[in-house]
């Protein structure tokens, strides 16, 4: 019995940030440090790239850029990215990320 390819589309149903320049400086700040996964699991830190609306670094638990983004109402709102999607975020290969609305 052969297997059927199944193909999926993820719908989600939470908001997107299309992702600007602000957030891309970012990623290139974190592609300088030119760190491995186990070199950023050392230095973790909640606050080491900030700008305007973007406050954020690396988390160890969730093995994760893991960033609080204030919109234009100053209302905050979470979003995480593994080290890969920050590349394909700086090269324009990701364009939209997922936000989290805080507890």
């Amino acid at each position: 019995m052969q297997a059927l390819a199944v193909q999926m589309k993820i719908h989600t149903n939470r908001p997107q940030l299309k992702v600007n320049d602000e957030f891309k400086e970012i990623c290139k700040k974190i592609l300088d440090e030119n760190k491995s996964f186990s070199e950023w699991e050392k230095i973790e830190s909640d606050d080491m790239f900030q700008s305007i609306h973007f406050c954020g670094g690396f988390d160890g638990i969730e093995q994760e850029f893991s960033f609080s983004y204030y919109d234009p109402n100053d209302k905050e709102w979470w979003l995480q990215l593994p080290l890969e999607e920050v590349q394909k975020v700086y090269n324009g290969e990701l364009l939209y990320l997922e936000l989290i609305e805080p507890c």
